[in-house]
């Protein structure tokens, strides 16, 4: 069975619904983020980046950052077509999740979140979050470029990178940040998706 550390909320809902659409058997770890459970001695030891989300896999390799893990997940089970067959296809979908993660996961929101580890000044935090909301906004302008006008998926049908590009819609729904037409219809359509309502409800979440 895989071990999977995770905060509810998180970019960890991704991985968490990559794992109920595979069906796979899997036991949840829940990390505190808010309390330093990410700090403790037994997490780093797991995970020295003191980082979510975690796949510890029986007898194979512990996986600790969103893209390997949801590479590794795609690749370990083909047939459901979460990476397409392609080397060119391949790349185009690492180039959106690598945008994703990189740029509105790790350098807009958490300037929104955190921004307290861009600056020690108290007053420099508005200037900051704002900042990050700006960044979120262009970095869903130009995803909204390779969407369907309707809503659809990122490559025709769903894979890694919409898991990856829903947490972070998520985000910005929770935060009152206006999505461009073609991510709000992803969103909306991800929404209809039955393992996502249900990871959504699982990890404490009206739909």
């Amino acid at each position: 069975m895989l071990q999977f550390y995770m905060t509810p909320g998180s970019c960890s809902t991704g991985i968490h619904i990559l794992l109920e659409e595979l069906e796979l058997p899997f036991a949840v770890h829940l990390v505190n983020l808010p309390a330093g459970d990410q700090h403790s001695a037994a997490f780093r030891t797991l995970n020295p980046k003191g980082t979510i989300p975690v796949l510890v896999v029986k007898d194979g390799p512990v996986l600790t950052e969103f893209t390997a893990i949801a590479w590794w997940l795609g690749k370990r089970h083909p047939k459901a077509g979460l990476i397409p067959e392609g080397v060119s296809e391949q790349a185009a979908l690492l180039d959106s999740l690598s945008y994703i993660v990189g740029t509105l996961h790790q350098q807009a929101f958490t300037r929104v979140f955190v921004p307290e580890r861009y600056s020690l000044r108290e007053e420099d935090r508005a200037s900051i979050e704002a900042q990050g909301r700006q960044m979120a906004t262009e970095g869903f302008a130009l995803i909204a470029e390779q969407l369907p006008e309707e809503g659809g998926y990122l490559f025709q049908r769903f894979t890694i990178a919409d898991a990856a590009l829903f947490y972070v819609e998520f985000w910005a729904d929770r935060i009152g940040l206006t999505l461009p037409a073609p991510c709000r219809g992803h969103y909306q359509r991800m929404l209809t998706r039955p393992v996502v309502r249900r990871v959504l409800q699982e990890e404490g979440y009206r739909v």
